[in-house]
């Protein structure tokens, strides 16, 4: 399936507005500088999100569960992965719980939008 980068990038700003103020505050403790805090919430974003639209749609049938639990599973442990290498004193289990949430909060949220609003991001 292809993707359009501009409907891409609409579902990327969604994902952000949802993660980064749940990653900000389940991390700021491990990042006093609000700047910093929510460049490196928005990079682990970067690592993850164009990965799940551009390849994993080329490997896998969007929608299916195949799909949802590749992408979805790339997207949170990518990001956990980034998330205890940059924040200091942040354990592995807790960069995942915070992925997780992150993550669960924003394809809930995009599941729950498309099915009122289908035509969101076309």
């Amino acid at each position: 399936m292809f993707f359009p980068v501009d409907i891409w990038f609409r579902a990327f700003v969604l994902t952000l507005a949802v993660e980064l103020p749940i990653g900000a505050v389940l991390l700021r403790r491990f990042e006093p500088a609000w700047p910093r805090l929510l460049v490196l919430i928005l990079f682990a974003n970067l690592a993850s999100h164009p990965a799940v639209w551009f390849i994993f749609t080329q490997l896998f049938l969007v929608g299916t569960p195949e799909y949802v639990v590749a992408a979805e599973g790339w997207a949170i442990g990518i990001e956990a992965l980034f998330y205890w290498a940059v924040f200091r004193g942040l354990s592995p289990g807790r960069a995942l719980l915070v992925s997780l949430a992150a993550n669960a909060a924003s394809f809930l949220l995009g599941r729950l939008l498309l099915t009122l609003w289908p035509d969101l991001l076309l």
